[in-house]
């Protein structure tokens, strides 16, 4: 066997899930909700901010959307340096970066520091998404990617939950900045946890040593390029999950703010009742990725097509919910929207794994981090408060579900393209094999 192939086996998953499998899940899961809890807490106290510092929705749109511009740009060299030097010390070293980027967002006096803040909280989110989910991959079976995509990433649903509804309690009792403070304290203990239940796995994984200890050359650049975009099926599903996710960007930035208004809610109220609506988002990727998971398990080509037809039901949904009257139907309307607003993530997960050599999974996941970020997560809360000061908040909701339809049909495509094989040959080095 070639060091190449060597590598490719050694990061192959396990046939099934070990008891050490789903506590590793488990503590990685509960560090991406103190991310989320982190970047969220912001939108529960948009109101006050607005109101202290005098800002428009466009400044506020852009104190969302900073932090996931700093995801998109520095997740893949972040996640390749990740997958050299360790990915469990790394973890832990992005958990006490934004942890006191948290702590300082609390500490601002204006509005130029809370804006510096908040991207040195990007930099230390930025690659946790795929070098997490990279961990967790290698102790979990094939059969089980979509499931397990879904429900690692319904992490940033529930962290957004719980980010809104903590924020608004606590900001009520301490006032906003004492709602970054607790975040930031939340996020510095699981890190300490994260150090000692996850471990670097070294059989001949990603960082390049082999199980006797040699070092293994490094991975030729046309090698990287070609396993990362050589698939059309990848791409395409990049590109589809990054316009979904711009769904999902605008609602949790903006949903508090369209409660404040449209329903005379208190700011603090206001953000419980939208963490409540966007719960249903979590609970919609977990339910939506193992759906896909019992569909595919014998014909894995319709993952792709029920990763659209998601993508469908959410434009269908929030459209009637935006032209509905304000009241129960509205929600009701509203709250189904969300909960197929994140279901692609599963699906996009599992075509992402199947389709990259298991050597680049970090690297591969970075690239779907990416495309959700600089596609999705960045612009959408920015575009949505440029669109709200021209046509008004509920007119400028109403354009978002659109992302979602175009989503729909680039996922359509990726279906199309099924034919084609799964990227998993071993990957060509420098050196001799």
């Amino acid at each position: 066997m070639s060091v190449a192939a060597a590598i490719d086996a050694g990061l192959m998953p396990p046939a099934r899930a070990s008891t050490r499998a789903w506590l590793v899940f488990g503590v990685s899961f509960a560090l991406l909700l103190s991310d989320y809890m982190s970047r969220q807490v912001l939108a529960a106290v948009f109101p006050l901010l607005k109101a202290e510092w005098a800002l428009t929705d466009t400044q506020l749109g852009g104190l969302g959307g900073v932090v996931a511009l700093m995801v998109g740009v520095l997740t893949v060299p972040l996640s390749l340096v990740a997958d050299r030097i360790g990915r469990v010390r790394s973890v832990a070293a992005m958990a006490v970066t934004w942890s006191l980027a948290t702590l300082a967002c609390g500490l601002c006096a204006n509005y130029g520091q809370l804006m510096a803040a908040r991207l040195a909280l990007g930099v230390g989110e930025a690659a946790y998404g795929s070098v997490g989910l990279a961990v967790v991959f290698t102790v979990f079976p094939v059969t089980l990617r979509a499931s397990i995509s879904a429900a690692f990433m319904a992490g940033g649903v529930f962290g957004s939950f719980f980010g809104m509804a903590l924020g608004g309690l606590l900001s009520s009792q301490f006032g906003w900045r004492g709602s970054f403070g607790v975040m930031a304290a939340i996020g510095l203990a699981l890190a300490a946890a994260y150090v000692v239940v996850a471990r670097e796995r070294r059989p001949a994984d990603a960082t390049g040593v082999l199980k006797d200890g040699r070092s293994v050359p490094a991975l030729t650049s046309r090698a990287v390029v070609t396993g990362l975009f050589g698939s059309p099926q990848l791409v395409l599903t990049y590109v589809a999950s990054g316009l979904q996710l711009f769904v999902m960007g605008a609602l949790t930035a903006w949903t508090p703010s369209y409660l404040n208004r449209a329903y005379g809610l208190t700011p603090q109220g206001a953000a419980v009742a939208a963490a409540g609506l966007l719960l249903a988002c979590g609970v919609g990727m977990v339910v939506c990725g193992g759906l896909a998971d019992r569909l595919a398990a014998r014909r894995p080509g319709l993952v792709a097509p029920v990763a659209a037809g998601y993508g469908l039901a959410t434009f269908v949904f929030l459209e009637a919910a935006f032209a509905l009257p304000h009241g129960p139907l509205q929600i009701a309307c509203a709250v189904l929207g969300l909960f197929c607003a994140a279901g692609t993530t599963g699906p996009a997960g599992a075509i992402v794994g199947d389709r990259a050599p298991p050597a680049l999974h970090g690297a591969a996941f970075a690239v779907l981090t990416l495309a959700n970020n600089l596609i999705g997560l960045a612009p959408g809360p920015v575009v949505t408060g440029l669109l709200a000061d021209r046509l008004g908040l509920p007119a400028a909701l109403r354009l978002v579900p659109l992302a979602a339809l175009a989503a729909a049909a680039v996922f359509g495509l990726v279906g199309r393209l099924r034919h084609s094989k799964p990227n998993q040959r071993p990957m060509a080095i420098r050196g001799k094999t």
